[in-house]
This record gives C-alpha cells, structure tokens and sequence, in this order.
C-alpha cells in the first residue's frame, strides 16, 4: 500500500521532489500539497500522510508545529538551502527527523526520498526523540556541553504545602555545596519565584526561552542571559506572573529548556504547579496547549522529584493521593519526599512521629525529610526577600531543607563536564 507524503515545499525544489516521490514504483505517492502550514497541519491531522516534507522557510514553522506533526505519527522531513547552512541547525532544533538539502536536480530528489523511506522504516525513535537521520553532507559538530546537570522538580499537590519555598532553599543549598544551580519557576498557577527572591524585573525568563526553543535558537549564552545570577553560583529563570500566560510555556519547547539547563548548571530545580490532570477536551484536540503541559514536561525531564506536602490532616491525605497519582501517570519514579511545616499544634505532641507513622501506613514512605514549621525565620527570609541561608543560617527549617539537598546530591550525582559557561 502507497504511503502517502504530505508537500509543503518552496519553489522549484517541489516539482522536483513530487517527481522523485511518484517515481518509487507505487511505494510512496504525494496526497497533498500545502500551500502553507495551516493547511499541512491540518492534512496531518486528518490521516492523510505518514511523511512531511517541509522547507525551512515555511511562514510560522517551530518546534511545536513540528511536534504536532509527530504527534499525528507524521515522519517529518525538513528540507533546506545549502547556501545557508544555519538554517539546517534549525531545522535540526524544530526535532524534524530528516534533514536535507533543497534538491536541484533527479538526484538529489532521490537522495531526498531515500532518507525519507529509512526514516519512516527505522523503528528507533527519530528527530526530537533522538536525532535526525542525516541526508545532507557532514556539517561540523555542535560544540559540547559545558556541563551534564540533572534536573530536579519540585512538586506538591494543591493546598500550598509550600513547593515554591522548598525549591528556593532547594537550590541555595545545592548551589552553595555541590555546583552551578539554576532555580526554574514553571508554576502556571501562581508562579511567585522572582518576587520570593527579591527580582525586580518582571519579564518571565522562561517564556523568552520557550520563544527562542520555539524557533530552535536556544543555546547556552541565550539562557545565562535570560537567567540573570541571584547569589554566588546561583541563577534565577522567573517564570508567568500572570495565570492566563500559560499558553506561552508549551511542553515541546521546554523539552529543549531542561536540556540545554543540563548543559548551564549543575543542578536545574524547577518549581512546579500543582494540577497533573489532562484536560478531555483538549485531550481530543492534539493541536491545542496543554493547560498543565509546563508541569508535566518538568516531572518527564526530572532526575529527581521532590515530592512537597503539608503536616496536617487535609494535607497528608493529598500527599498519599498525590504520590499516587505521579505512580499512575508514571512520573517521579526517583523520589524524595517532604512534609513541610511540621508542628504539635495540628499533628499532636510528637508530630513527627505522627506524620512519620501515617505515612508509612498509607503510601509505604518510610524516609520522608520532616521540616518544621519555623514560622519566625521563614516570615523574616520572605520579608528580607533573601533565602534562609542567608538570613537565618541557624533556622531548623534551613537544616532540614539542607539534608533535603543532601539527599537529592546523593541520589542524582550529576557528573561534571567541561568547565560551566559564565554570563556573555
């Protein structure tokens, strides 16, 4: 049966390439051809190819209407102009899973056609999931990364068990005893890291870096200049300041963010909103955002997750349906888990041992870390706008939280490569 190969070429190079395709034999025929990305988006979605060829230079082309096409089971074949070879790059940050040069002659079309049938015959994951097959002449390599980080997201069910004060102290610790840390806010909620820290500007760092990942322009430099440095080895990316901006942090394009974090920081701790639940209707429509796609893109890239709930009755019964639900959707499965604000006025005279107890009775932790609840020194930090080891080193809280980086620097062990990149 003929494969069906959706066109949504520029200039002569698609005459030539509809040729090539109609002359393997029956194998491969040429069911559309698009004018524009609406229109092949939308012939992907409706069944009516498993291949794409796409130039560059396509109007509104990005790594999200590359995963869309993916999603559709579309093998995507990106063709571009060897006169500029940049564009190539970017073809090859959009995740498409062939890369080609524009045709010019039968030859070259066949080349085309033929990196497009191994692409479509390998069972391997391809493009985004694992590198394009290559049908263009051998290009230099991409430099290498500066260093190999691990990613640890900060999670805890709704209720503010207080996830975004756990990965604030989370990175200042980990920054002050073990590397490079780069403190993420992909809070869609209520995403208040930058105001936590004391930043001043307001522009959300990591919408900007999910623009350029977009546009496959997101490198090392790009996200140290969007990250601007809080404390010594400690870098801020602040995330939306309103609810309503979420549509502006696609999963697919903070894929590329953690990636390229792994290569700035030793450690990348993002915060994290609270809902993992896949909205139906959007579910049935696979070209529309996910609501909470920045939470799961986090919670798929992570290390280690630092599952966050509170001591109180309400807010143990949602850690052990929240420990649940990531063991459902298939997520954290490296974990480590916090209860935070523990204290005898709510949990009992012993409350550790009460939260300690009902834990390992209803979700099987038996090494959950215990943080107490030192208001005073967590309303002087957030008061200060300053991180409790810097202003108030001796806390219990700031202990706790500091075994809490122990144990993540134990569990993840992120090996250091090249030296790290400084701010350009």
């Amino acid at each position: 049966m003929s494969v069906g190969v959706l066109c949504a070429v520029r200039g002569i190079a698609e005459s030539i390439i509809v040729q090539a395709v109609e002359g393997t034999n029956g194998r491969l025929s040429v069911t559309r051809r698009c004018a524009d990305l609406t229109e092949l988006l939308a012939a992907a979605e409706a069944g009516l190819g498993r291949i794409a060829v796409v130039s560059v230079d396509l109007d509104l082309l990005d790594r999200e209407s590359v995963d869309l096409l993916h999603r559709s089971g579309v093998t995507v074949v990106g063709v571009g102009d060897p006169a500029r070879p940049w564009l190539a790059d970017r073809l090859r940050a959009y995740g498409v899973d062939v890369l080609a040069d524009a045709p010019h002659d039968e030859a070259g079309a066949g080349d085309l056609v033929l990196g497009a049938l191994a692409a479509l015959d390998d069972p391997s994951p391809t493009g985004a999931r694992g590198g394009p097959h290559e049908a263009v002449p051998e290009r230099p390599a991409v430099a290498p990364r500066a260093v190999d980080g691990s990613v640890v997201a900060v999670w805890g069910p709704t209720g503010a068990p207080g996830r975004t004060t756990v990965a604030v102290n989370l990175a200042a610790e980990l920054a002050a005893a073990s590397g490079t840390t780069l403190l993420v806010d992909a809070d869609t909620y209520g995403g208040s890291v930058a105001q936590v820290v004391g930043l001043l500007d307001e522009a959300p760092g990591l919408a900007a870096a999910a623009r350029a990942a977009a546009q496959g322009t997101l490198d090392l430099h790009q996200l140290a200049r969007l990250a601007p440095v809080l404390a010594s080895d400690l870098r801020v990316l602040s995330g939306v300041s309103r609810a309503d901006r979420w549509p502006e942090l696609p999963a697919s394009s903070l894929d590329v963010v953690w990636s390229v974090a792994r290569g700035l920081a030793r450690w990348t701790v993002v915060d994290c909103g609270f809902c993992l639940e896949s909205d139906e209707v959007l579910t049935f429509d696979t070209r529309a955002p996910q609501r909470n796609g920045a939470t799961i893109s986090a919670l798929e890239a992570a290390d280690v997750v630092v599952v966050v709930g509170a001591a109180d009755p309400v807010g143990i019964q949602r850690l052990v349906r929240g420990l649940g639900e990531l063991t459902d959707l298939g997520l954290g499965s490296t974990r480590v888990v916090v209860v935070n604000r523990v204290r005898a006025s709510v949990a009992g005279p012993r409350p550790g041992d009460a939260v300690a107890g009902a834990l390992a009775r209803y979700a099987g932790v038996t090494d959950a870390h215990l943080v107490p609840d030192d208001r005073a020194a967590l309303d002087a930090a957030l008061l200060e706008a300053r991180t409790l080891r810097e202003a108030v080193p001796g806390s219990p809280a700031r202990r706790a939280l500091a075994g809490v980086a122990a144990r993540v620097d134990a569990m993840a062990r992120a090996p250091v490569g090249l030296a790290e990149v400084s701010a350009g």
